[in-house]
């Protein structure tokens, strides 16, 4: 049973010096589970919630070298969206939404959606034909998706720069009502005591050092912690993936970058949705806390630093600017850097290996936040089946040896990525 607290109750942790009871336990690592789940994000602790839950898959331990959503899923914007071209992508990212529309319930803890609508902005005739397709598209598979033109952006969002003399004049916008923003700790949290209500271990501080391999087959790993066994094991680490798998003698199609995000000091409330600028790689959004959280494009270079560098703040600030030069006289409070698996198509693996009983989910660009519910399902089901989950089917390893690329990005995409 899930813990609930009383009104009485949570006074009474309020003004009473006892500490509040963990929201999930802190074990130390047996030496065997069925399954072992390298990564501590969200899309480890998704995919331990939902073997367990949903195949009955309990004994799963969750091993994360630092704390848990200690990097990608504490290192984004937040936001979420199914607004995708591509068949595979079109309909793994709505089912992702739908799970999100469903997530606070299922978890029994408030992950904070807030589906304030995103507005993806045009600034040419092109630009408004590439966004009228994508519409069109996302309607055919019953994705709500709303063309809008001038007036109508000028009408629901005045404060952008609609003068003559813009930098960038905007033409109109594809308007998503279900996009939004999730608070990316709550989903940490929630993920995690859902998971540990049902048995799952999660294990913080215990890095992986290599796989134990007996032929084709992955039997383990050992860890800083000691070896652990295991009947299957998965990888979920993000921009580590490539790094992982060469531990397993695994050459991925993958490069690590650096992706920038801010947040500026906290204002009254003025900016009621997500916006895309189309003339550049930017999005921007207001937090609950008043701040406005904003990125742009990957650094342009290989890294695992997680530190930004200041070429692409200058770019990003200035994006911020002209498209709404009403915060140019804001300060910037922090911004930071999460580590991004990019593919050659940019869309993600989460498929068996050439290994037996290995699993991976990575290399997920600019994408991997808003697909977190949706990794989990499948991921779940393709360690629990040994086989890939129909969504999840295109995100193969073998895609590029077969000529089976998912490049929405190349389709036209390419300033509406975040």
């Amino acid at each position: 049973m899930r813990p609930r607290y009383s009104a009485l109750s949570l006074l009474r942790h309020a003004v009473a010096e006892t500490p509040w009871p963990r929201a999930w336990r802190v074990p130390d690592p047996k030496p065997t589970y069925d399954v072992v789940i390298i990564g501590g994000g969200g899309h480890g602790l998704a995919t331990a919630y939902y073997l367990a839950a949903h195949h009955g898959i309990k004994d799963i331990a969750v091993v994360e070298r630092a704390y848990i959503g200690s990097g990608n899923l504490g290192r984004n914007t937040t936001l979420v969206r199914s607004n995708y071209v591509l068949d595979g992508n079109t309909q793994f990212f709505e089912y992702s939404m739908k799970l999100w529309e469903g997530l606070s319930h299922e978890l029994n803890f408030n992950v904070m959606l807030s589906q304030r609508g995103q507005i993806v902005l045009a600034h040419g005739p092109s630009q408004m034909d590439v966004l009228a397709r994508k519409g069109n598209i996302m309607r055919l598979n019953g994705i709500d998706a709303e063309l809008l033109d001038r007036g109508e952006v000028i009408k629901l969002l005045p404060y952008l720069d609609h003068s003559g003399e813009a930098r960038f004049p905007i033409c109109g916008g594809l308007f998503q009502q279900r996009a939004g923003t999730v608070r990316h700790d709550a989903v940490a949290w929630g993920y995690a005591r859902a998971a540990d209500s049902l048995g799952v271990d999660v294990i913080e501080n215990c890095e992986v050092n290599s796989f134990v391999i007996d032929g084709d087959r992955v039997r383990g790993v050992n860890t800083t912690r000691g070896r652990i066994s295991a009947g299957r094991t998965a990888i979920a680490v993000a921009g580590h993936s490539s790094h992982l798998a060469a531990m397993a003698g695994l050459r991925l199609p993958i490069e690590s970058h650096l992706l920038q995000a801010f947040v500026s000091e906290p204002i009254k409330p003025f900016l009621d949705h997500v916006i895309s600028f189309g003339a550049e790689l930017f999005y921007i959004s207001q937090s609950d806390k008043g701040g406005l959280v904003f990125g742009g494009h990957i650094d342009g270079f290989n890294s695992y630093t997680q530190r930004g560098q200041f070429p692409k703040v200058q770019t990003v600030a200035e994006c911020a600017v002209a498209l709404i030069p009403s915060i140019s006289r804001l300060r910037l409070l922090r911004h930071w850097a999460g580590i991004q698996d990019m593919t050659p198509d940019g869309s993600p693996f989460i498929c068996r290996t050439p290994l037996r009983d290995l699993y991976l989910n990575g290399g997920w660009c600019y994408q991997g936040f808003k697909a977190t519910p949706a990794v989990g399902w499948c991921f779940a089901h393709t360690i629990a089946n040994d086989d890939e989950h129909p969504l999840s089917r295109c995100y193969s390893l073998d895609r590029f040896a077969r000529g089976r690329e998912l490049d929405d990005y190349g389709v036209g995409n390419w300033t509406y990525k975040q």
